[in-house]
């Protein structure tokens, strides 16, 4: 498959691949434990990252199982587990560590209102909001995170954890896998992933900016309403 030039170099999932060399797969487990665990990973290339991996798992010369060197099989099955380590270890932070932030500071994203918003939140809608939210950039870094604040049940996250990342980290690399077998959208793929990516990053930074903005205007909706009782 042809290296092509990327619009965000440091982001494009060939790139991230190809400078990774024999590490690659470990780059991307790394890279997809950080987008479900670790607060910083919201802006890392989740989904583009699984389908290229998936696509470049098809056989290559000197590589009957691709870049990887590994049966796509257990590519996407490493992909998947980091996933769910990654949702396991953004769920453990936010409920050692959670609460006690949200606590501290009364304004913007964190407030104790919030913390009872997450509680509630995730009492309706809980198990379905855990599997989908692996599919939508940025929530899928902060749901882990707002669950262990939520106080959600452990075994109970665990479970729609491991359904979210069996059906995103196995899931799209599969289908990326299986794209290579239809030309036409494996080539339109990746001539037009930069375009995809710079939409997902952009889509990623104008979500979180209308989640703050939103959070901020309930907090100061709410501080009215106690001033005047």
């Amino acid at each position: 498959m042809p290296v092509h030039a990327a619009f965000i170099p440091w982001l494009d999932p060939h790139a991230i691949i190809t400078a990774a060399g024999p590490w690659a797969l470990l780059v991307v487990c790394l890279i997809i434990f950080a987008e479900t665990g670790l607060l910083i990973g919201f802006l890392f290339p989740g989904d583009t990252l699984l389908v290229i991996s998936g696509l470049l798992s098809h056989p290559i010369a000197g590589s009957e199982h691709g870049v990887f060197g590994l049966n796509v099989w257990v590519v996407a099955l490493l992909i998947g587990l980091a996933a769910f380590v990654g949702g396991e270890v953004g769920y453990l932070i936010g409920n050692k560590g959670g609460p006690a932030v949200f606590e501290r500071k009364e304004s913007g994203l964190f407030s104790v209102k919030n913390v009872e918003r997450t509680n509630a939140f995730f009492e309706r809608f809980g198990g379905l909001t855990v599997i989908l939210a692996r599919f939508v950039p940025v929530v899928r870094t902060f749901a882990p995170v707002a669950a262990g604040v939520g106080h959600m049940p452990w075994r109970r996250y665990s479970l729609y954890n491991l359904i979210g990342a069996v059906l995103w980290g196995f899931g799209l690399t599969m289908f990326g896998y299986l794209i290579g077998y239809i030309p036409p959208i494996a080539s339109f793929v990746e001539k037009y992933i930069d375009l995809i990516l710079l939409a997902a990053v952009a889509g990623s930074a104008l979500l979180t900016l209308w989640h703050y903005l939103n959070e901020r205007r309930k907090v100061r909706r709410e501080s009215t309403l106690s001033d005047l009782n």
